[in-house]
């Protein structure tokens, strides 16, 4: 008899364990933290722009933060962006915009011009090197925080000198703790934005539109998050989440081999995500 009631408390059929291209894959139930898929869960590995979930925030724990607090774009932002060749908000020098808007600009088209401003805003120092320098340090003082041992954050935004790189189970931790915070939520669920910022001049320029990278807004229904990340070293990342019926399924996806595969392997990770959340 016990045995019959064993078998009959199991499902009728167990969700497979699905195959990703991605080299690493993380996926946990994001009210419980419980562990629902991992591949190389904690391998470290280069994170790219998914590096932007702890640069914002670290600005969102800011105390006494101010979203509408104005920042004047510098000629070094702008700099950057092209000697990098990096993704950008195209935010004009000279121009004021807010605190929120700069964290649509880091978020939605993961401008790394946004990234800069919000690390030279944010970091403490005499000095644009040292204000950069001490915003890192603020990146991996939370990260230590979260008790994440295979994290480590050199640049702002993940292009990184060698020494940016993170983990699925890592990521997917950040991410967790980031979507607690509702300006946070509010910001990497939105498709697009488009920002009123003050000119020299003191008129008002209306941004062309940001658009989200993140394809799974517009393909997988419930997603509400969270961030793409590509590059050279990085390949294709996406640290995504969704809620159905109730339940937020939270995972991450490192070094996939294209935007439509990262996309992929996470739509197969959710749908299994969520046929083993319980």
């Amino acid at each position: 008899m016990l045995a019959t009631g064993a078998l009959a408390a199991a499902p009728a059929q167990a969700a497979t364990a699905p195959s990703i291209v991605a080299k690493g894959g993380y996926v946990m139930n994001n009210a419980t933290a419980k562990t629902l898929y991992t591949k190389a869960a904690d391998t470290k590995r280069s994170t790219g722009s998914t590096t932007k979930i702890m640069t914002a925030k670290v600005v969102l724990a800011q105390s006494n933060l101010n979203l509408d607090k104005k920042v004047t774009i510098q000629k070094a932002y702008s700099d950057y962006v092209v000697s990098k060749n990096a993704s950008q908000a195209h935010l004009i020098v000279g121009d004021k915009v807010t605190v929120r808007q700069l964290l649509y600009g880091l978020m939605l088209p993961s401008g790394c011009d946004a990234a800069y401003a919000l690390a030279d805003t944010y970091g403490s120092g005499s000095t644009r090197a040292a204000r950069v320098k001490s915003f890192i340090g603020k990146m991996n003082k939370a990260a230590t925080d979260l008790g994440l041992r295979n994290t480590k954050f050199d640049s702002f935004d993940g292009i990184g000198n060698g020494n940016n790189y993170s983990t699925p189970r890592d990521l997917t931790k950040i991410a967790s703790s980031a979507m607690k915070n509702s300006t946070f939520r509010t910001i990497v669920k939105t498709k697009k934005y488009t920002a009123k910022t003050i000119t020299k001049t003191g008129s008002t320029r209306t941004m062309a539109a940001w658009t989200n990278t993140n394809g799974l807004l517009s393909s997988y229904s419930g997603t509400i998050g969270v961030k793409t990340g590509s590059g050279p070293e990085a390949k294709y990342c996406l640290v995504f989440a969704a809620t159905r019926n109730g339940k937020t399924v939270i995972g991450t996806v490192l070094a996939s081999t294209s935007i439509a595969q990262r996309e992929a392997d996470a739509k197969k990770l959710l749908n299994y995500g969520f046929a083993t959340a319980g």
